[in-house]
């Protein structure tokens, strides 16, 4: 199915609902609070939450940043990822587009990113993957990858995953077992096979240089300004998940004129 009958815009707004949505998850997470999810309240006061609390973006602005019932401050995480989940699902939309790939393939790489802004938040803040998010993203690429080759009859796209999931897994592997986790978690080393998965080949070298490029440019900037050391621990996923997003949309691109540097 086209999705030419979608409007850009929309998908934005959409994306801004669900990066509400994605903040409640990510709450329940720290907190080990179950599924499914009921209704949202204060983190501080445990109030409910009513319609005009949850409009996204605009309500922390209309409440100036507090809560409505008890007057404590509101996370700037909650605008923060509301307004970053709708642009990447404007720029999934306009890849999807570009491609001209179908309604499901949107569908696909949308629930994707939302896994993605979900493991950059909680790392971030937790120094941790959860098995619980990344498993079955993963499970959702494989079926993703299998449904693909099935509807095309192509073996390259299983080959081209499985090439892709060995030269990350292999490479952070190493570097686990001779740091003993010190450089690297084993939470990155399994996050690597997803990347090789939903990348492939050459894609998934395109992901890992601007991965570690970004990495080392930001550890830089916060060793100069002193807010970190060489000894400090820096969670590594949001600079692989900054990777997988600028190889999914822009790793031909960048691949062409690579080559092109080369003929």
């Amino acid at each position: 199915m086209s999705i030419l009958f979608l409007n850009p815009f929309l998908i934005f707004i959409l994306g801004l609902f669900i990066g509400s949505f994605l903040n409640s998850i990510i709450y329940r997470l720290e907190n080990n609070l179950p599924f499914p999810l009921t209704y949202s309240f204060c983190p501080h006061c445990h109030h409910r939450l009513h319609s005009l609390d949850l409009i996204p973006v605009l309500s922390f602005l209309m409440l100036k940043g507090k809560c409505r019932y008890c007057g404590k401050k509101i996370s700037f995480q909650y605008p923060i990822v509301e307004i970053l989940t709708g642009f990447i699902f404007f720029f999934i939309f306009k890849f999807v587009s570009i491609n001209q790939l179908s309604v499901f393939d949107l569908i696909y790489y949308l629930i994707v990113s939302s896994f993605l802004i979900i493991i950059f938040v909680y790392d971030f803040k937790n120094f941790i993957i959860p098995d619980k998010v990344l498993f079955p993203l993963i499970v959702i690429v494989f079926a993703y990858l299998l449904f693909q080759y099935f509807k095309f009859n192509n073996l390259n796209i299983l080959l081209n995953s499985l090439i892709g999931v060995l030269i990350p897994l292999i490479f952070f592997l190493i570097i686990y077992l001779i740091s003993s986790g010190k450089y690297l978690g084993f939470g990155d080393v399994k996050f690597s096979f997803f990347m090789g998965l939903f990348l492939g080949y050459p894609k998934i070298l395109v992901a890992l240089f601007f991965s570690f490029f970004i990495g080392a440019i930001i550890g830089v900037i916060l060793i100069i300004l002193k807010e970190k050391t060489f000894k400090s621990e820096i969670p590594f996923s949001p600079f692989l998940i900054i990777g997988v997003f600028i190889a999914l949309l822009y790793g031909e691109e960048i691949i062409n004129w690579y080559l092109s540097l080369l003929i």
